[in-house]
Order: C-alpha cells, then sequence, then structure tokens
C-alpha cells in the first residue's frame, strides 16, 4: 500500500465527518498553539524547550489541517460567514 493512497483514503474518511467534528477538532488546535509557546517561560533546558515546542506545534498544525479537511470548502465558508455576522 502507497503513502499516497494512505493518504487519500484519510482525507476521504476525514471528509465525511460533520461540520460540527469539524469545527470542534479545529478549535483542538489553539490550546496546542498556546502551550508551544507559553512552554519557554517554563525554567526547562534548551532542548527540552526544543523537543516540546516541535511535539506541540506539530500536534496543533495537525489539528489545525486536520479539521479544515474535516471543514472542506463548503464548510469553511459557513464558518466563516458565522464570524462575520
Amino acid at each position: 500500500m502507497s503513502i499516497k493512497s494512505t493518504f487519500g483514503k484519510a482525507k476521504h474518511w476525514l471528509s465525511t465527518l460533520s461540520f460540527r467534528t469539524g469545527v470542534i477538532v479545529l478549535l483542538c488546535c489553539i490550546p496546542f498553539y498556546i502551550l508551544s509557546f507559553a512552554q519557554f517561560a517554563l525554567p526547562l533546558s534548551t532542548s527540552t524547550k526544543g523537543v516540546l515546542w516541535i511535539i506541540l506545534f506539530g500536534l496543533a498544525k495537525t489539528f489545525q489541517y486536520a479539521g479544515i479537511t474535516i471543514l472542506g470548502v463548503e464548510g469553511y465558508k459557513r464558518l466563516k460567514n458565522k464570524f462575520k455576522k
């Protein structure tokens, strides 16, 4: 099984989820963005901070892209219109 077909199947599965699920997943990226930068204030070694940043920022991006994939183009437009009002 190739990587391209695996990603295609994952993308198809994510796009079958509901609008509400997409919004929830998209909102999950906010705490990870906050944590990825807030951890720099902790008294940890530089290498530990770097590893934490990579993990937390990676999780934030994963939730962001998964949420956008679930929403799709129409869901994104719908969400954008809700924020304009």
